[in-house]
């Protein structure tokens, strides 16, 4: 099953209905960071340390899935030359609206993550993947492509959810959270159940992961981990979010010399 392509179109469609994080940045928020007042997320409401970035100046910057106008012109006006990768045609067509919009140069490249990368080795500085990769199956692959393109000494600022929310419901109250599925959580399973064709129908496909798989392949693929932080994501959009951190994000540094770390 193709199921890439259908996450895609789920996107397209998410981007039709103008959901959150299809929305770009306006051109007040790109001015902003021309002078150099900025900040981007990875994860839905903490912003990133402004010292996981570095100095941006002519630095290449793969935006991995992160298509839709968030990070990319923000990354641009701070000085970086970006690529944006992504495999939706709604989300690569916002990031060139917006770039058409403030007049700037960007590369834009539709790919699939779970493929090999369209980029040669050591392209990038710094790759930006915000959360994004609970729509992949295999992410040892994704954290392989990204350890292959980045330059030695590159970062990777990446993303993720707390697999734990895969567990539940999705209740509106405290009162209606149950226990309803096993992790590592796979919408490709059970796809005879009612309630899982309803739930793909809805969100596409996705995939738990669990933190030996977003932190140890990070690890397994020669990446150093530098830096972590948790994103609680406080707001009624997430009825679990009083209780436990949602979502996730980590800094990992490609050696400079990786025979010698």
């Amino acid at each position: 099953m193709d199921y890439t392509r259908i996450n895609a179109k789920t996107w397209d469609r998410w981007s039709s209905d103008n959901w959150i994080w299809t929305v770009p940045v306006t051109h007040e928020t790109y001015v902003s960071a021309l002078k150099g007042e900025w900040e981007v997320l990875l994860t839905p409401t903490v912003n990133v340390p402004k010292e996981w970035f570095g100095d941006l100046t002519d630095k290449k910057v793969l935006g991995l899935a992160s298509g839709g106008g968030h990070q990319g012109p923000v990354l641009t006006a701070a000085g970086a030359d970006v690529t944006i990768m992504d495999l939706s045609d709604a989300q690569l067509a916002t990031e060139k609206m917006v770039a058409e919009r403030e007049g700037y140069a960007i590369n834009l490249v539709k790919a699939d993550m779970t493929q090999r990368f369209p980029f040669a080795d050591d392209s990038f500085d710094l790759i930006f993947h915000p959360v994004s990769n609970c729509y992949v199956a295999d992410i040892a692959h994704v954290w392989r492509e990204c350890f292959r393109v980045l330059k030695p000494g590159g970062r990777l600022l990446a993303g993720f959810t707390n697999p734990d929310l895969y567990l539940f419901n999705d209740a509106d109250s405290v009162a209606d959270i149950r226990v309803v599925n096993k992790l590592p959580y796979d919408s490709l399973a059970n796809l005879d159940k009612p309630s899982q064709k309803k739930r793909v129908a809805e969100e596409g496909y996705q995939f738990s992961h669990t933190m030996e798989r977003q932190i140890g392949d990070q690890l397994k693929a020669g990446f150093l981990l530098k830096d972590f932080y948790e994103d609680f994501t406080t707001d009624d959009s997430y009825t679990l979010s009083h209780y436990f951190p949602l979502f996730f994000a980590s800094l990992a540094v490609k050696p400079a010399d990786p025979h010698n770390i």
